[in-house]
């Protein structure tokens, strides 16, 4: 039997998670995980990824006794096979579009949920593909001025001008691309008693 009065602690202070797990109308409370994030090219990605999300799940269990931690992280691997991290300038953004223009790419994005009650823990990734058109010197100048992509892996955000990048995508849930992918996070929270289609909203 499910029940609804659980609370859930989201460890990740991005704006887009935040969005995301809103679209679930469950209460929860947001937090900025203690632990450092080192992206080992030598690691399978979806092992990092994994791996990075459970330990920020875990990096905050003991400030919410008895809640329901939700970790998540996301690598980018270019079409060489090489993970990519997020730009930090405008320079390094457009040369990163410039070298994916016309080519497809892999988001691996990993997700963990931490029951602190059952101490169990719960850990997946999920992909989406990516292909971008071919682009102009000019559209990618003008697309990183106006969007500023520049915390975003890949050098693109999908849920706004970022579309206007892509030939094609491919994926079985879009809202992993954004970050944190919620068919699989609605599963997750079931198997620790907390279904969303019957929590009341907050």
């Amino acid at each position: 039997m499910t029940t609804n009065f659980r609370s859930i602690v989201l460890a990740s202070t991005s704006p887009y998670r935040r969005a995301l797990l809103a679209q679930l109308g469950v209460d929860f409370t947001a937090v900025a995980p203690d632990y450092d994030e080192v992206i080992e090219q030598n690691i399978a990605p979806q092992l990092l990824v994994k791996h990075l999300a459970l330990h920020k799940a875990l990096s905050v269990r003991g400030d919410f006794p008895d809640a329901v931690i939700i970790g998540s992280d996301q690598v980018f691997v270019d079409g060489r096979g090489m993970i990519m991290g997020k730009p930090g300038s405008a320079a390094a953004a457009r040369r990163q579009l410039q070298a994916m223009a016309g080519h497809s790419h892999t988001f691996y994005t990993g997700l963990a949920v931490v029951d602190d009650r059952s101490d169990m823990a719960l850990c997946d990734y999920v992909t989406f593909e990516v292909t971008l058109r071919q682009l102009t010197a000019q559209q990618i100048a003008c697309y990183v001025e106006r969007e500023q992509p520049l915390g975003c892996a890949g050098s693109f955000k999908i849920e706004a001008l970022g579309i206007a990048l892509m030939e094609k995508m491919s994926g079985d849930d879009y809202t992993s691309l954004i970050g944190l992918p919620l068919i699989r996070l609605t599963e997750m929270l079931e198997q620790c008693g907390i279904d969303v289609l019957t929590a009341a909203p907050p």
